[in-house]
């Protein structure tokens, strides 16, 4: 069997596949298909072979398992542990399954990763902890980057960008926040959008102050919010964030859920249930884990966490530091709209750059899920650049 790509260094260089591949005529299954392989976590042909069979988040938790157990039997650990990966994802909240592939995915990880370099931590953070992994930089350090994600995302999904990172002279943070990851499984912390604290509990604990932070996906949103009030982060990526997520929704539409939000919650509760938690779908899926990371029970307190991601709420006019924005052309979560309006709202940054990928460039999707290392390349250059003249 050919791999394309396995991540473990070898004469410490990575190479990340390119091309979004076409799995599954889904786009609800093909994304999260090309999501670990794009990252390196997984081989071509078994997500091509998933791709075949997957009809349903049944479906997809039945063959990602399968994948998982194929995968140890032939002895390749770190394809198993993203397929277990894969597996929760779709897993709703309420399956007991969930946890237990949480437990074998992060068992797995670490086993693999014991002789990689990677330091685990527990940075306390009110009633828990923040699951924190570090790598030092390679051949001396030019300063620290700090990453975290977002909406559904866990911390070691980003340990193949933390090693490029590492291996181009940095010491690399990556941890889970409230919400995510360990931070929500183990010690039950929902979601904040004061992203500020746990950035500080985090810079306080490893004692820096001077950091670039990165924010994927939603965690864009959060990573500058955290900035506007942390003086001690100098440089922030937000890479494919909506600046108001509630604005990323059709007028009409917008309009229509903000009047029946105020008037008609009951009735929206239900309707929520009726269409949505006992379907399947993309919308389903988003509700049942909006509610997971909120600790809410009705699904519109949950989703209320979208009308907290605001414009008002990030203030962008507090943020000072040098920013950098990306996103992609086709982007199938965050309309190409918002990456303009974050622009135009960052009024006394020390310096802004941005970047559109594109479909030529094979990294038109969200994350730059089809060209990471394009992605990469482009943060490196401008940390540097930043870094060096600061």
């Amino acid at each position: 069997m050919q791999i394309k790509f396995y991540p473990i260094m070898k004469n410490n260089e990575l190479k990340f596949p390119v091309g979004y591949e076409k799995f599954h005529k889904k786009q609800l299954y093909n994304f999260q298909l090309n999501r670990p392989y794009s990252f390196g976590y997984a081989l071509f042909e078994d997500m091509k072979e998933a791709g075949k069979r997957i009809k349903s988040f049944k479906g997809w938790k039945r063959e990602m398992i399968k994948m998982a157990e194929n995968a140890l039997e032939q002895g390749r650990d770190l394809n198993a542990a993203f397929y277990y990966r894969a597996a929760e994802f779709y897993t709703k909240s309420t399956d007991p399954d969930k946890a237990i592939l949480y437990d074998k995915f992060n068992g797995l990880f670490y086993k693999v990763m014991e002789n990689e370099g990677i330091k685990k931590y527990n940075v306390p953070y009110e009633d828990g902890f923040l699951p924190a992994i570090r790598i030092a930089a390679i051949n001396g350090s030019k300063g620290t980057i700090i990453i975290n994600g977002g909406f559904d995302s866990f911390i070691e999904e980003f340990y193949s960008m933390m090693k490029y990172f590492s291996v181009n002279g940095y010491d690399v943070i990556g941890f889970d926040g409230p919400g995510q990851g360990g931070a929500l499984r183990k010690y039950g912390l929902p979601i904040t959008i004061e992203w500020e604290k746990p950035v500080k509990s985090l810079l306080d604990f490893f004692k820096l102050k001077d950091v670039t932070l990165i924010g994927i996906s939603m965690g864009g949103w959060l990573c500058l919010r955290a900035a506007a009030y942390e003086p001690r982060i100098k440089r922030v990526i937000a890479n494919g964030h909506a600046i108001d997520y509630m604005k990323s929704m059709p007028p009409f539409l917008r309009k229509i859920h903000l009047w029946f939000m105020e008037h008609c919650r009951g009735f929206m509760n239900k309707m929520a249930v009726m269409k949505f938690e006992k379907r399947e779908g993309m919308t389903s899926w988003m509700v049942d884990h909006m509610k997971y990371i909120t600790k809410k029970t009705k699904p519109l307190d949950a989703l209320e966490l979208y009308m907290d991601l605001n414009t008002e709420n990030i203030h962008s006019e507090l943020v000072t530091q040098d920013v950098l924005i990306l996103s992609g052309s086709n982007d199938h979560f965050i309309p190409s709209k918002m990456h303009k309006l974050q622009l135009e709202e960052l009024t006394n940054a020390k310096s802004i750059t941005d970047r559109i990928f594109t479909e030529e460039e094979h990294a038109q999707n969200h994350c730059q899920i089809g060209n990471i290392e394009l992605s990469l390349v482009t943060m490196i250059d401008w940390i540097n650049e930043k870094t060096s003249g600061s």
